[in-house]
């Protein structure tokens, strides 16, 4: 699905360190990145992480054995070619970051009722560009509200300083990954979105999530991109210099690769994030 973006919507995100774009993923489109979730979960596609669970394993019982999954699009070719890829959300990065957009990474969270959020965070601390155009893309799979776990943005915070992260006092509330500190966070807004929608936000913007204290999970595909002229000194390889570092396990959504040259690696493997809701059920 094809949408245009005002140069409002590209001040607005200049200002504000995110931008909202309603309905920007089809009906059609969600429902098939819903089964594929789905298809992902019960083990569909052959992987050593990923168990293949037996037919009489309920959708729910599939699902909630997974908070987060990175990387899908290494194993899903429509995570690939309808998050990734997706035309909508290339046109949308190709008017705020430039022309030429590569994406590194994906996340698929499932969130299942009575599962944490994530602390506050600047996503560039985890993926630190060069030219600090690190953004977010955010395709609300269900409808995500404030009882189930919405995002939280901090409106400005991306025109400040990354901040230092410590462990969190808060369990219950948050996963087990670090937060950030050293602001005030009275100004924060929840982002309740519709599903279809997408939000986009740069790297350096402070958000976070809480506790999904509803019955209704909260499923949303995150992809990250860039500008492609800038190199990517993210997971090097040990004895390679910083100077020339740039990874290159990549997707090219819009525009051309400048340094196509350098081949395109493939690097990066699923990984599985879990969470205390999830440890205590396989404890108990």
């Amino acid at each position: 699905m094809s949408k245009t973006i005002s140069e409002t919507d590209v001040r607005s995100h200049e200002d504000n360190g995110f931008l909202l774009v309603p309905g920007l993923v089809s009906p059609d489109q969600v429902q098939a990145l819903r089964a594929d979730a789905l298809h992902i979960c019960r083990g569909g596609y052959p992987h050593d992480k990923l168990e293949t669970m037996p037919a009489s394993t309920t959708d729910d019982e599939a699902l909630r054995n997974f908070h987060c999954i990175h990387f899908p699009h290494k194993i899903s070719p429509l995570m690939k070619q309808t998050g990734v890829c997706h035309e909508g959300i290339a046109h949308v990065l190709s008017k705020i970051i430039g022309p030429d957009v590569k994406c590194m990474q994906s996340m698929l969270f499932i969130k299942p009722p009575g599962f944490q959020g994530q602390a506050w965070h600047q996503d560039e601390i985890y993926i630190p560009t060069r030219d600090q155009s690190l953004t977010g893309a955010w395709i609300a799979l269900d409808d995500a509200t404030i009882e189930n776990g919405c995002l939280y943005v901090m409106p400005g915070s991306h025109k400040g300083i990354l901040y230092d992260q410590r462990p969190h006092e808060n369990p219950d509330e948050f996963d087990m990954a670090a937060e950030s500190f050293g602001f005030d966070d009275s100004v924060e807004i929840p982002v309740e979105v519709k599903t279809g929608d997408v939000v986009f936000f740069n790297g350096y913007l402070l958000h976070r999530s809480r506790k999904n204290r509803s019955d209704i999970y909260r499923r949303v595909l995150v992809n990250h991109y860039m500008n492609a002229w800038s190199r990517l000194p993210w997971q090097t390889p040990e004895g390679e210099p910083a100077a020339s570092a740039d990874y290159r396990d990549i997707v090219m959504v819009s525009g051309v690769d400048p340094y196509a040259w350098r081949g395109i690696e493939d690097r990066a493997d699923i990984s599985l994030r879990q969470c205390k809701a999830l440890v205590e059920q396989q404890e108990a």
